[in-house]
C-alpha cells in the first residue's frame, strides 16, 4: 500500500509540478520622476503610494531611471519582464506617462526576441538567474494597462516647460516619441489606454483635452500627427473627439494597433500625478489591475 501511495505522489508530481510553481504578477512601470526611486528594487513603491495598497497580484515596482533617456533605461524593464514573465510566470503590466515608452519600446525592439527563463529571485540589481537554461520567444504578458501615456510625446517637452537638462525630456519631444519605435509593434499584446481630462495649468499648451501633462493625442494611443487637438463629445473647438475602443477618432485619426481607449474622462475628473497616494488617472488604471489581476 505504502509503495502504491509513493507510486501516486510521483505521478501527480509529474502531472502538476510545472503548474504548481506558475505564478501571475502584476508589474508598474512609473514614468518621469528626477531620478528618485531606487533601480532595480521591485518593492519600492514611493512613486506611486504606499506599498500595503492593493495592486493587483504579486505587484513589483520596475524602477528605473526617471530622467535619463529611455534607450539607456530599457534594461531595466527587460531585466524585470525576463524576472516575472518567462517560464511558467504571467504579468500584468501597468505603465505611467513615460512608462508607456518604457513597455512600447521593449515590446517593439524585444518583444519577439529570444529570453532566458529566469527564476523570479532578482539580486541586489534586480537581476535574476536561469532556470533551465531554456529559452522563450518574447515575455509572458495578458495585458498592460496605461495611465496617462506618453508614448506621443508632450508639447509642453516641445516647448521646453519642463527642466531641459533632463535627459528624458528630449525624448518627451511629441517627434521623438513617436519616431523612437514603431507604435504599432506590440507583439500581440493589447494596451489599454486610459486618458485623464482635468487639465488647468497647462492647458494653453497642449492641444485640446489634457490632464496638464499630456493631451488625447498621446494618452489615447492616437497615430495621427503629434499636436491633434482632440476632445471629449460635445465640446467645442477641437478637431474631433478621442474615441472610447481601438476605432478611429471622429475626424478619422487611427489608433495605433493594438490600443484600445479603455477610459476617456469625460467628467475631466482625473489629473497626471499620482502624488504618491495612486491618485489622478492612476486611481483607475489600479483599480482596473485589482480588479483583472487576482
Amino acid at each position: 500500500m505504502k509503495k502504491l501511495m509513493g507510486t501516486a505522489v510521483a505521478a501527480a508530481t509529474l502531472l502538476f509540478g510545472t503548474q504548481a510553481f506558475a505564478t501571475d504578477y502584476t508589474l508598474w512601470i512609473h514614468g518621469r520622476n528626477g531620478g528618485t526611486t531606487q533601480a532595480g528594487n521591485y518593492a519600492d513603491f514611493s512613486y506611486w503610494g504606499p506599498a500595503g495598497t492593493a495592486a493587483g497580484v504579486n505587484k513589483k515596482a520596475v524602477n528605473w531611471n526617471g530622467k535619463e533617456r529611455i534607450g539607456g533605461q530599457n534594461a531595466r524593464i527587460r531585466d524585470a519582464l525576463d524576472c516575472f514573465c518567462t517560464g511558467n510566470n504571467w504579468c500584468y503590466i501597468a505603465a505611467h506617462s513615460a512608462g508607456d515608452l518604457q513597455i512600447g519600446y521593449a515590446l517593439a525592439l524585444y518583444g519577439t526576441s529570444q529570453r532566458a527563463k529566469k527564476n523570479a529571485s532578482p539580486n541586489a540589481s534586480g537581476v535574476c538567474g536561469n532556470t533551465d537554461g531554456t529559452t522563450q520567444t518574447g515575455w509572458n504578458i495578458r495585458s498592460v494597462r496605461v495611465a496617462s501615456g506618453a508614448g506621443g510625446g508632450s508639447e509642453l517637452a516641445d516647448l521646453g516647460e519642463w527642466a531641459v537638462s533632463e535627459p528624458l525630456v528630449s525624448d518627451l519631444v511629441t517627434t521623438t516619441a513617436r519616431a523612437m519605435y514603431n507604435h504599432n509593434v506590440t507583439a500581440g499584446v493589447k494596451f489599454y489606454m486610459y486618458a485623464a481630462a482635468k487639465g488647468t495649468l497647462y492647458s494653453g499648451f497642449l492641444p485640446g483635452q489634457d490632464d496638464e501633462a499630456v493631451a488625447y493625442h498621446s494618452t489615447g494611443g492616437v497615430s495621427g500627427s503629434a499636436g491633434s487637438s482632440l476632445c471629449n463629445p460635445g465640446d467645442w473647438f477641437c478637431g474631433g473627439t478621442l474615441s472610447t475602443g481601438e476605432g478611429k477618432t471622429s475626424n478619422g485619426l487611427a489608433k495605433w494597433s493594438n490600443h484600445d481607449v479603455k477610459l476617456r474622462d469625460d467628467g475631466e475628473a482625473f489629473n497626471h500625478y499620482a502624488n504618491g497616494t495612486w491618485g489622478g488617472i492612476v486611481a483607475k488604471v489600479r483599480e482596473a489591475v485589482v480588479a483583472e489581476a487576482k
